[in-house]
């Protein structure tokens, strides 16, 4: 039983090291209301895997931190996309 325990926690330990955190910065030109940025935010937020959504009016931009083993940027953009905000990543 120890061994089988062992093993777990070794998996485990091992499955957290390969996911790595990646954190993205998004342009959302299309939002045109200070409302905006709570729809979007709530989409990013959505997506398995994101940890953290910061969306800017002013900016026009969202910052996002993701595990990369569960989300892409691509389905961060999706996300956007399909809630009528259109992004991409900002280079």
């Amino acid at each position: 039983m120890k061994k089988l325990i062992t093993f777990l926690l070794l998996s485990v330990s091992a499955a957290s090291v390969v996911a790595k955190e990646q954190t993205v910065t998004l342009e959302v030109p299309t939002m045109n209301c200070v409302t905006c940025p709570i729809t979007v935010k709530k989409a990013l937020e959505n997506v398995d895997g994101v940890k953290l959504a910061k969306v800017s009016y002013d900016t026009k931009l969202a910052l996002v931190t993701f595990d990369d083993e569960k989300a892409t940027i691509k389905s961060l953009t999706d996300a956007t996309t399909n809630a009528g905000y259109p992004s991409k990543k900002v280079k």
